[in-house]
């Protein structure tokens, strides 16, 4: 070798093994709630999986294996760390989906779905309820150290499913679906103490119709769901800190057993 030249002996298998883990890093970063907006550039989100690749990949310590040269095993490979990296971040994604759905039932019951907000990660048009619900569940998140917990997971389904040793996607798919319930079990949980209390101003307005017809019910309806319902919304807070903290404290024990029943 000339003086003044470097050379690069990389084995193959350490090439490809790190392809996988940049695949797997950047599919989580891609499904989770926080980087797939229109507002985050693609530069970023492929700058943060590639930075985050190159920190992890010396700290894994992955078994070494012989290297792939059939493009069908390969490809199939590729797809399954794309698959198992997506799934980690919908985990993520179904639990604020439900914060979301919360806020959005509440708000339909109040009478506020007609005042909708643009939100700026999906660039859809949500309830001011359903935004502040997702901003608070944010806040929340951070608050509790949740994001710790998303990063473990990542760097623990390495050592539990080494890259080219995802088996069983029907399991993943299960649990997936077990997910999705648990969104609608979230949604409802968390909007519970404001629907409850809305039903029965509803039903107590139905009896006051019936009572006295001269009253124009519905333009008493408007003003007294919104009063009520801000009021049971501000005095259920710290039902809904604690329980949104519970639910994040579960997210991570939820992806671990997902990890290994995969």
């Amino acid at each position: 070798m000339r003086a003044g030249t470097m050379s690069f002996n990389i084995p193959l298998s350490q090439l490809q093994i790190f392809f996988l883990v940049l695949l797997r890093i950047g599919a989580f970063f891609l499904a989770c709630p926080f980087f797939d907006g229109k507002t985050v550039p693609i530069l970023f989100k492929a700058g943060l999986a590639l930075s985050m690749s190159l920190a992890l990949f010396p700290l894994l310590k992955l078994s070494p294996y012989s290297p792939v040269f059939e493009f069908i095993p390969f490809s199939l490979g590729i797809l399954k760390e794309v698959l198992l990296g997506v799934a980690m971040g919908l985990m993520v994604r179904l639990i604020f989906a439900g914060i979301q759905l919360a806020g959005q039932v509440i708000g339909f019951q109040m009478g506020l779905a007609i005042a909708n907000v643009i939100d700026p990660v999906s660039s859809m048009q949500l309830s001011v309820l359903s935004q502040f619900k997702y901003l608070l569940a944010m806040l929340i998140f951070l608050v509790s150290n949740a994001h710790y917990w998303l990063l473990k997971a990542l760097i623990k389904s390495f050592y539990l499913i080494p890259p080219f040793m995802f088996q069983n996607p029907a399991s993943l798919m299960r649990e997936l679906t077990k997910a999705a319930e648990n969104m609608f079990l979230v949604a409802v949980n968390l909007g519970a103490p404001v629907i409850v209390s809305l039903l029965l101003v509803s039903v107590a307005l139905g009896l006051v119709a019936r009572t006295i017809p001269q009253i124009n019910i519905f333009i008493a309806a408007i003003p007294l769901k919104v009063m009520v319902g801000t009021l049971v919304l501000a005095l259920s807070f710290p039902f809904l800190f604690s329980f949104i903290e519970r639910v994040f404290n579960e997210m991570g024990r939820n992806i671990y057993l997902l990890l290994r029943l995969v």
